[in-house]
C-alpha cells in the first residue's frame, strides 16, 4: 500500500492526469451506454413498396415544409410605403427658383444688343444646370429657356405665383411610381385651365409642370423586409409526431414519405452513424457538466484530481451497475431499475467532494439512468426511472447534511427509502395498469432495497477513497478530533493553555461556520490543530506562561517576533510530517493570514523608527476559505476577550465589532468568498458565543 501511495503522489503531479481521467471517463461512458440506444431503420429505396406500416419514432420538426409555409407567408406580405410629405413643398420652391433666376437676369438685362440675349441664356442655363445638381428638377431645353426669357417680367411673376400652387395642390397626394403618368396627365390639365398664354409658352410650363410630378410615396425596403421577417416568424413549425404513420403497407414510398424517414434518421443507410454521435455529444454535455461545473467552479485554474477521481469513478461504478439490472430486464414483467441504489453517488460524493457536485451527479447520473432503462422503440429516455434515482439522490444528498458518524449513514438510508417509496406510491398510482399483489410487493421491496443499498455501498466505498487518496470525509474528521490522537495530546500536555484556548476557538468557530452554511466540523477540528506549533516554544506565548513569567521581556522586539511568527509556518510543517489533511495544514498556516504582529511593531519602532509594517506582519498567506477566514476571526476574538476585565455583553459585542473590522480594512478576508452578510452573522454568533462563557454569576455571600 506504502508503494501504490508514492507512485500515486508522483501520478497526481502530473499536469497531464486531469485530462487523462477525463478522457478514460468519457470513453467508458461512451462504450457503456451505445449499447443501449436501440435502433429502427428500415431497408426501403424511393418509389418502393412499404414492407409494412412505418410510424415516426419521435417528434421532430420537417424544416423543408416549416421553410416552405415561411415562404408562402413572407410573399402575402404587402410592401410597405411611406409619404414623403416635404417632397410637394420642395416641387413647388423649386419652380419658384426657375421663375426668381428668369426674373434675376432680365433684371440685369441693359441693352437689346443679340450678345446682351445670348449673355443671358448661358447665364439662364448655367443656374439650371446647378439647380438640377441639387434638385429633382430636369433641365429645360436652350429653345425652353429662351422662351422664359422673352417673357416679360409681369408674365413671370404671374405663373411663378401660380403654378407652384398646382403643383403643390397635386402632389399633396400620395403619389407612387406606377401612377406617376396619370398624375402628370392631371396636372398638365390643370396648367391648361390655368392659364391662357401663347403655345410656346404653355409648352414651356407644361413641361416643367410634369417634371416637377415625382413620386411622394415610395417603398420602404427596411420595414417592408420586417413584415416579411415577422410573418415568418409567426408561422408555426411543422412537425412530424412521435407515433404519426408515415407510410402505411403496401403504400409507394413517395420523395417526400423517403425524405421525413431520412431526416427521422430511419434509413438504414443512413442511421447507423448518427446515434453513435448523439450518444458522443451526450457524453461530452454531461462531462462538461459533471467536471467542468463541479470541480473548477470555484477556481478555474485549478483541478482538484482526488475530487475529479472521485466523480469519475462513482458515476462509472452506478453505470455499470445499472448494464447489470438492465441486461436481466428482459427476464422480468416488473421494473427492475427501481433496485438501484438511488442515493449511492450523491452521498459519496457529497462526503468526499461537496454539495454541488453531489447534486450535479445526481442529475447526470439520472441522465444516463433515463437513457441506459429505455424500452421500446418510440423512446429514448425513460423519464419515470430517471426522476426516481433524481429523487433518491437529492435525498441522499439532505439525509448526510448532519451525518458524524457511520451509523448516521445507515439511518440516511432510511430516509433515502422512504423518499423512494413515496415515488414508487406514485408511479403505481399514476400509471393506468393495474398490478397483482406480487407486483407492488416487488415496487415497495425494490424502494427499501434501493434505500438500504445506497448506505451499505457507500459505507463499502468510502474508506477504499479516504486510505488511497487521503481524502478528508467526515468520518475523517471525526477521527482526527478523538482527544487521544497524538497530536492533540501533544499540544494537551505540552501547552495546556493553548489546548485550552483551541477548545475555546473550536466552539466560537464552529458556531459561526454554521451560521453561514460553512463546513462546522472542519472549523472545530482545524481549530483543535490550528496553534500545535506553539509547542516547540510553549513558553513564549502568554497562555501557557506561569508565575507571571515572560521571556519576551528579556528580548528583542526582533528574536520575540520570529519566535511569535514562526508557530505558523512550525505548525504547518509538523502536520505535514504527520500527513494530516491539507485542510488542516492549511488552518495552521493561513489563520494568522498576513496580519501585523501590533505589539513587538510598536515596541520597534520606539527604538527604531525605520522599522516596516512588513516586517513584522506573518508570511500567510490571508485565509483562503471561509472556514479558515472565521477560524482567524475567532483567535482573535478569544485571546482578546479572555484578556478584558470585567467582562460584559456590550464590551464583548464592541470588542468583536471592531476586531472583525481590522481583519476587514487589513484586507484579511479579501481572498475568502465571505460576504458582508455572512460577516455580520459571524459576529453575531460570536456575541452569542461569548455571552454565554462570560455571563453574569451571582456573588455569594462570604
Amino acid at each position: 500500500m506504502k508503494s501504490l501511495m508514492i507512485k500515486w503522489r508522483k501520478w497526481r503531479e502530473s499536469k497531464y492526469l486531469p485530462l487523462i481521467i477525463i478522457l478514460l471517463t468519457s470513453i467508458s461512458m461512451f462504450l457503456l451506454v451505445k449499447g443501449s440506444v436501440q435502433e429502427n431503420t428500415y431497408d426501403i429505396s424511393l418509389m418502393n413498396l412499404a414492407p409494412e406500416t412505418i410510424r415516426s419514432v419521435k417528434t421532430m420538426e420537417d424544416p423543408i415544409k416549416t421553410e416552405e409555409e415561411k415562404d408562402q407567408a413572407a410573399s402575402e406580405v404587402n410592401p410597405v410605403y411611406q409619404f414623403q410629405d416635404e417632397t410637394a413643398e420642395n416641387q413647388a420652391t423649386i419652380i419658384e427658383s426657375i421663375f426668381d433666376s428668369v426674373i434675376e437676369i432680365k433684371q440685369s438685362i441693359t441693352s437689346d444688343e443679340p450678345e446682351a440675349a445670348t449673355d443671358s441664356l448661358q447665364r439662364l442655363k448655367k443656374e439650371m444646370n446647378v439647380l438640377a445638381e441639387n434638385a429633382s428638377f430636369v433641365p429645360l431645353t436652350d429653345d425652353a429657356l429662351s422662351i422664359l426669357l422673352s417673357q416679360n417680367i409681369a408674365t413671370i411673376n404671374d405663373v411663378k405665383e401660380k403654378l407652384p400652387i398646382l403643383v403643390e395642390e397635386t402632389l399633396s397626394e400620395p403619389i407612387r411610381n406606377e401612377n406617376l403618368g396619370t398624375e402628370r396627365d392631371k396636372v398638365v390639365q390643370k396648367v391648361r385651365t390655368t392659364f391662357n398664354y401663347p403655345d410656346n409658352f404653355m409648352s414651356v410650363l407644361v413641361s416643367i409642370a410634369r417634371g416637377s410630378i415625382i413620386a411622394t410615396e415610395t417603398k420602404n425596403d427596411e420595414l417592408t423586409e420586417l413584415r416579411m421577417e415577422q410573418a415568418r416568424a409567426s408561422v408555426e413549425p411543422t412537425r412530424i409526431l412521435q407515433g404519426q404513420i408515415l407510410v402505411q403497407k403496401g403504400e409507394i414510398v413517395s420523395k417526400d414519405v423517403y425524405r421525413q424517414l431520412e431526416l427521422l434518421g430511419m434509413l438504414t443507410d443512413k442511421s447507423s452513424y448518427k446515434q453513435y454521435i448523439g450518444v458522443a455529444l451526450f457524453v461530452l454535455m454531461t462531462m462538461w457538466v459533471l467536471f467542468g461545473q463541479t470541480i473548477r467552479f470555484k477556481d478555474p485554474n485549478v483541478i482538484n484530481v482526488k475530487n475529479l477521481i472521485v466523480v469519475a469513478f462513482s458515476v462509472i461504478v452506478s453505470v455499470l451497475m445499472m448494464k447489470v439490472l438492465q441486461s436481466v430486464a428482459y427476464n422480468f414483467d416488473v421494473v427492475i431499475a427501481f433496485l438501484f441504489p438511488t442515493a449511492m453517488v450523491s452521498m459519496l460524493v457529497y462526503i468526499l467532494v461537496n454539495e454541488r457536485a453531489a447534486f450535479i451527479s445526481s442529475f447526470v447520473v439520472a441522465a444516463y439512468a433515463g437513457i441506459i432503462f429505455q424500452e421500446g422503440y418510440t423512446n429514448i429516455f425513460q423519464m419515470e426511472v430517471a426522476l426516481y434515482i433524481l429523487f433518491g439522490g437529492i435525498a441522499g444528498v439532505f439525509a448526510v447534511q448532519r451525518m458524524y458518524n457511520n451509523s448516521q449513514i445507515l439511518r440516511s438510508s432510511l430516509i433515502v427509502a422512504s423518499i423512494n417509496l413515496t415515488f414508487i406510491l406514485f408511479y403505481l398510482l399514476m400509471t393506468k395498469t393495474t398490478y397483482e399483489f406480487v407486483d407492488v410487493a416487488f415496487y415497495i421491496g425494490a424502494a427499501l432495497i434501493s434505500g438500504i443499498l445506497s448506505g451499505a455501498l457507500t459505507l463499502g466505498i468510502l474508506p477504499f477513497f479516504e486510505s488511497l487518496f487521503g481524502i478528508l470525509s467526515t468520518m475523517r474528521l471525526i477521527e482526527l478530533s478523538n482527544p487521544n490522537h497524538p497530536l492533540l495530546k501533544k499540544i494537551l500536555t505540552e501547552t495546556p493553555g493553548t489546548y485550552h484556548h483551541s477548545l475555546m476557538v473550536a466552539n466560537l468557530a464552529e458556531a459561526a461556520c454554521e451560521a453561514i452554511g460553512a463546513n462546522g466540523l472542519l472549523a472545530r477540528v482545524g481549530c483543535y490543530y490550528h496553534d500545535i506549533g506553539k509547542t516547540n516554544r510553549p513558553g513564549f506565548f502568554i497562555e501557557n506562561q506561569v508565575n507571571g513569567y515572560n521571556p519576551h521581556d528579556n528580548l528583542s522586539p526582533e528574536a520575540s517576533r520570529d519566535i511569535i511568527i514562526s508557530h505558523a509556518t512550525d505548525g504547518a510543517n509538523i502536520l505535514k510530517k504527520h500527513k494530516l489533511p491539507k485542510e488542516i495544514v492549511d488552518v495552521a498556516e493561513q489563520h494568522h493570514g498576513t496580519s501585523l504582529l501590533k505589539f513587538f511593531y510598536y515596541k520597534a519602532k520606539e527604538s527604531n523608527p525605520n522599522t516596516t509594517e512588513e516586517s513584522y506582519r506573518y508570511p500567510g498567506p490571508k485565509p483562503q476559505t471561509k472556514e479558515i477566514a472565521i477560524i482567524s476571526i475567532a483567535d482573535s476574538v478569544e485571546a482578546a476577550v479572555r484578556s478584558m476585565k470585567e467582562p460584559n455583553g456590550e464590551k464583548i459585542h464592541s470588542l468583536i465589532k471592531s476586531i472583525i473590522k481590522d481583519k476587514v480594512i487589513d484586507g484579511q478576508l479579501d481572498e475568502c468568498d465571505l460576504s458582508f452578510k455572512e460577516i455580520k452573522k459571524i459576529e453575531e454568533s460570536f456575541c452569542s458565543t461569548m455571552n454565554g462563557t462570560f455571563h453574569s454569576r451571582i456573588e455569594y455571600p462570604k
